[in-house]
């Protein structure tokens, strides 16, 4: 048996007898011994005594959860020294439902202080210099690393997406509302999505199927494994290149360029979409969302301990507090106008095409990357998943972003496992 395995893979391995749980948690924990002196993905593990599991499909499967989603009786310090000793008394629904399917908390990842920009000391597995994204950085670093096949994320603006993009895993974004986020602490209750931080996109479809809102758990192998995808031939996606496109690097243009040529080779229509300009627009409007909100939820925080916050939370409270009710209200309705209008211009389309960063991760632990190739879909609430398409010159991943409409999360996932496929021909 060759690892690490994906979560699927495992899923089926245990089914079939060919894998032994006791014999994989075994092999997750090695792993972690082996590179968690550097790599620093989690801020807390459980004893191998207390990695216990129960029935149902995920039984045995070790997952790492992010620091800012509550575990009963596990500390969740949410990144902030406000909350080192803090230890939740209940879990969040999302860990519960985990739980209830027989995953295993393998451990807390770390995560940005509050999942906004005061970065952890996890590093990227790839070459520990750089840094591995965030606010998720703990999550994509150890499922990068063949630690655990699945870990829990948060995004905001791009923290599920972008670490998985410089990581080079795949990183699922769900709609928004899809996965319950009670028990996760907020950043800004308008923009906060739960995703999943898996090796392959059809792993991404099968922890969708088991966790997402209302969905059925013992069905989500078999829809998975037995989904007639669309051949690529019938694909028709939209190419997006924001605005901000001249932030791209060079390499990551040329994988993005190369990864529309194998899909065009492939049969799929692959054409340039022009969204209206007031969707850039929505740069705007979800930064002042983000800080209006994120101000209401920190203000009391930053001002009892200041000595135990951030200099980056400090300053994003300042501006959320300077922006005026009226220019909040703009931005929400900004926002609601452009997810109304969203499925008009998505008509016709599997998907749409875009980067999820601006290239490879920036060298050093300070700067968790730009986020804004992410910003826009985020504050649509539209699902989105990136994949690896190359490495840069550096040997550091590079990865393609995957949009579907609002609600058509399925639809988006077995898009993106045809065009997994091609790109991996």
């Amino acid at each position: 048996m060759s690892y690490p395995l994906g979560l699927l893979a495992v899923h089926r391995a245990f089914r079939e007898g060919t894998l032994s749980p006791a014999d994989y948690l075994a092999t997750c924990i090695q792993r972690a011994d082996e590179v968690e002196p550097w790599l620093k993905a989690f801020c807390h593990r459980l004893p191998a005594d207390q990695l216990a599991g129960g029935e149902g499909p995920l039984a045995g499967v070790p997952i790492g959860v992010k620091d800012i989603i509550a575990t009963a009786g596990i500390p969740t310090t949410n990144g902030s020294r406000v909350y080192a000793d803090h230890v939740p008394d209940q879990d969040a629904p999302i860990v519960a439902r985990i739980k209830q399917l027989g995953g295993i908390v393998f451990g807390k990842t770390v995560s940005t202080e509050f999942a906004w920009r005061s970065p952890g000391p996890t590093v990227n597995p790839h070459n520990p210099q750089h840094t591995p994204g965030g606010s998720s950085s703990g999550s994509a670093a150890a499922v990068a690393a063949g630690i655990v096949p699945m870990a829990l994320g948060t995004q905001t603006v791009g923290s599920v997406v972008r670490p998985a993009a410089y990581c080079g895993i795949v990183g699922f974004k769900p709609s928004f509302g899809a996965i319950v986020r009670d028990g996760v602490h907020p950043l800004a209750q308008s923009l906060d999505h739960v995703g999943f931080l898996t090796r392959s996109v059809e792993d991404a479809a099968f922890a969708f199927g088991l966790l997402a809102d209302g969905a059925d758990a013992g069905a989500a192998a078999q829809a998975v494994e037995g989904d007639v995808l669309p051949a690529a031939s019938s694909l028709r996606l939209g190419v997006v290149r924001p605005p901000i496109w001249d932030r791209v690097s060079a390499e990551q243009n040329q994988a993005f360029e190369a990864a529309l040529d194998t899909l065009r080779r492939a049969g799929a229509s692959v054409e340039p979409l022009a969204l209206p300009e007031r969707y850039w627009q929505g740069f705007e409007a979800a930064e002042i969302i983000l800080a209006a909100e994120a101000a209401a939820i920190f203000n009391e925080l930053v001002t009892q301990h200041p000595d135990l916050t951030s200099p980056q939370l400090k300053e994003l409270v300042v501006a959320g507090n300077a922006i005026s009710a009226p220019r909040y209200i703009w931005a929400r309705q900004l926002q609601a106008s452009l997810q109304q209008e969203l499925p008009r211009h998505l008509s016709g389309l599997d998907g749409i095409l875009t980067a999820p960063a601006p290239g490879e991760a920036p060298e050093g632990l300070a700067y968790t990357g730009d986020a804004s190739f992410c910003a826009l879909w985020t504050m649509l609430g539209v699902p989105a998943l990136t994949m690896p398409i190359a490495r840069s010159a550096r040997g550091l991943p590079l990865g393609l972003q995957v949009i579907g409409g609002f609600g058509e999360d399925a639809r988006l996932l077995r898009t993106a496992r045809v065009v997994e496929a091609q790109l991996a021909n």
